[in-house]
């Protein structure tokens, strides 16, 4: 006599009526947040509208606005890789300046474009593996690693210079900043800020990388258990993060003409600002690229709008802390509803 069969059992944990799983309020959560931060920008927009019209509105003023903003979002597109991971990186300012100054040096700019690009990078890459390697492989905590690091940059930036400003001689590096090098009216430095962060957009969410990025995030352990070589990732994510430093050096000699040991001064607050504005959790497993970048352009329009209505910079540190401070709040009150 034969035995009932039993239906085979469902391999997938069955979900209680009236608990979808977490997982699928993150897509709707991402939403929300990116049109709140659309929001608040198209609000200040209209705040710059109504209070400077013939200023804000002015073409050049909106190319300064986003010129200026390129060279913070592209750090702050690796930062956001780092801090997703459960990292963070506070000697990016000081790498920009040490990349900034050493690629305009007068051996570098004897060769030309092609050396100073190369060096501005390969100082910013060589910077992020000496993070990568003491966080992942000598066991540094990130905060430690990476302030060090901001020591010793800034110090041996200072005794490249020796406090002077190497003035950029470059025809070619020159020319990038004119206006007749613009694409359509677009700044070249604002086309390259939005290929880094198309690349970054597509790598965080469309790779394996930025699978294993959020996974590390989320839960290192479990990550390593289902094979990630977590050690190896994070190297990986400081070496992005110091790529992304070097490209930002190379945009703000172009900006500014020139390499000085005070360039990136507080880049890295701006960085970690906007990344958690745009809804990055400081604990990681969790970030996105367009909301970082909103946020930097939030942060960067604030300023303008305070620097045409003649307001002191100090009144500028007050607005961005509270903005600061109310992110995080919206942040844990998210956190707690999930």
């Amino acid at each position: 006599m034969t035995q009932p069969v039993s239906p085979p059992r469902d391999s997938t944990a069955k979900v209680p009526e009236g608990r979808p799983p977490a997982w699928r309020g993150l897509p709707a959560r991402a939403d929300v947040r990116t049109l709140s931060l659309l929001g608040v920008l198209a609000a200040l927009i209209v705040v710059g509208g109504i209070t400077k019209p013939d200023e804000f509105l002015d073409t050049r003023n909106l190319q300064l606005v986003l010129t200026q903003a390129s060279v913070v979002g592209v750090v702050t597109v690796g930062m956001t890789f780092v801090i997703v991971s459960g990292g963070i990186d506070l000697s990016v300012g000081a790498i920009v300046a040490l990349a900034s100054v050493w690629a305009t040096t007068v051996a570098t700019q004897e060769y030309g474009f092609a050396g100073i690009l190369f060096t501005a990078i390969v100082v910013g890459v060589g910077c992020g593996l000496v993070n990568g390697v003491l966080i992942a492989y000598g066991g540094m905590v990130p905060f430690i690693a990476t302030l060090a690091m901001l020591a010793s940059a800034r110090g041996l930036a200072l005794q490249i210079t020796d406090g002077k400003t190497q003035i950029v001689t470059v025809p070619s590096v020159l020319d990038l900043g004119e206006r007749d090098a613009y694409v359509l009216g677009i700044p070249p430095l604002v086309l390259v800020f939005a290929v880094v962060t198309v690349i970054g957009w597509l790598v965080l969410n469309r790779t394996t990388f930025g699978r294993r990025t959020v996974a590390v995030g989320g839960n290192p352990e479990a990550a390593r258990l289902a094979g990630i070589d977590v050690r190896r990732q994070r190297l990986y994510l400081y070496l992005l993060s110091g790529l992304c430093c070097g490209i930002a050096a190379f945009l703000l000699i172009v900006l500014s003409g020139s390499g000085q040991n005070t360039n990136g001064n507080l880049y890295e607050l701006d960085a970690i600002a906007a990344a958690i504005i745009g809804g990055t959790l400081l604990t990681g497993g969790r970030g996105t690229i367009t909301g970082s970048v909103l946020g930097v352009l939030i942060f960067f329009t604030i300023t303008n709008i305070f620097a045409l209505n003649n307001l002191q910079s100090d009144v500028q540190q007050i607005a961005k802390g509270a903005i600061i401070v109310a992110a995080v709040l919206v942040q844990r009150r998210t956190a707690s509803t999930t």
